[in-house]
């Protein structure tokens, strides 16, 4: 059975499962779905049992296809790291290791920690990578990201991955300096409701966070809401704008301290949550991958406390 199971099935099965939908996973693999959906076939003919089920909103895994996922990530992941391996050698021994962070970090502890790794490590060779939370987690998963800095997730979205946390962090409100809420010594949150926003989108780790913060003030869903957590984009928006942006603490600090963007003095204490490293427990970590997580503890105890 084993030698009848190819790369390509796993390869095209871990794609599925990560997508959720056989569109996307052909795209992701550049197959039509017609080839996609024979190789997941060919797959569940060896194994003689039925991986995922399928319909219009998706695909699900079953539970042989929650087993077989699990090892199925492991070897993908063992299968890139000799691949590494190899590739050192032939670049004459230098390391690589290869790094996702939500943007908050990005923004906040990654420039700090970067410099202190480059002084312990020089040779090491960082690739860097920031993105939504699912989707660094996939690839933590599979191999194709040694290990993954930001919010602690939930909890089936931490599946299969350990957490050390590095630091707390809040989501906060901000706006432009000028904006009038500004003038108020400590506005109501039902204050907020008549302006624009800028809400974190369904998935996003600050999500359940925020709404669990504006479910206590007794806030209905913001009528004027959009549905956004891009940096690039909301500081960009918000300066000279009337609108307020709900977001990660890290995202917007170096703008807040700069003067570009102001903050709404409101008790967001409900939305603070860890911020820590994510790696595979099955991995064992590499002299570089070592240095690193001792150059985010630096920079961790660095940043100022909220």
């Amino acid at each position: 059975m084993h030698s009848r199971i190819k790369l390509r099935h796993i390869e095209a099965f871990t794609t599925i499962a990560r997508h959720g939908q056989l569109k996307a996973a052909c795209e992701a693999l550049n197959l039509t779905q017609p080839a996609l959906s024979k190789t997941l076939k060919e797959l569940e003919d060896v194994l003689g049992a039925r991986l995922m089920e399928r319909d219009r909103s998706g695909t699900a895994l079953t539970p042989e296809g929650e087993v077989f996922l699990e090892f199925a990530t492991q070897s993908l992941a063992a299968l890139r790291r000799g691949v590494d391996g190899v590739t050192a050698i032939r670049t004459g021994g230098v390391e690589r290791i290869k790094v996702g962070s939500l943007p908050s970090v990005a923004a906040r502890l990654m420039p700090k920690a970067v410099a202190l790794f480059h002084r312990m490590a020089p040779d090491t060779r960082l690739v860097l990578r920031d993105g939504a939370h699912g989707a660094l987690t996939n690839d933590l998963r599979s191999g194709a990201l040694d290990m993954v800095i930001g919010r602690m997730g939930a909890p089936e979205m931490m599946q299969g991955l350990s957490f050390t946390q590095l630091y707390q962090e809040r989501v906060v409100c901000c706006c432009d300096p000028s904006h009038p809420l500004r003038a108020a010594t400590a506005p109501a949150p039902d204050a907020l409701l008549g302006w624009p926003v800028l809400y974190p989108p369904e998935g996003a780790a600050i999500r359940p966070l925020l709404d669990r913060w504006r479910l206590a003030q007794g806030l209905p869903e913001f009528a004027n809401r959009m549905d956004c957590v891009s940096g690039a984009f909301g500081r960009n928006f918000v300066p000279g704008s009337e609108a307020l942006w709900f977001i990660s603490e890290g995202v917007v600090a170096q703008d807040v301290a700069d003067g570009r963007l102001a903050l709404l003095p409101l008790d967001l204490t409900l939305t603070a949550g860890p911020v820590g490293l994510m790696t595979r427990p099955d991995s064992t970590p590499s002299r570089s991958q070592t240095l690193f997580t001792r150059a985010l503890t630096q920079a961790a105890d660095l940043l100022p406390t909220s």
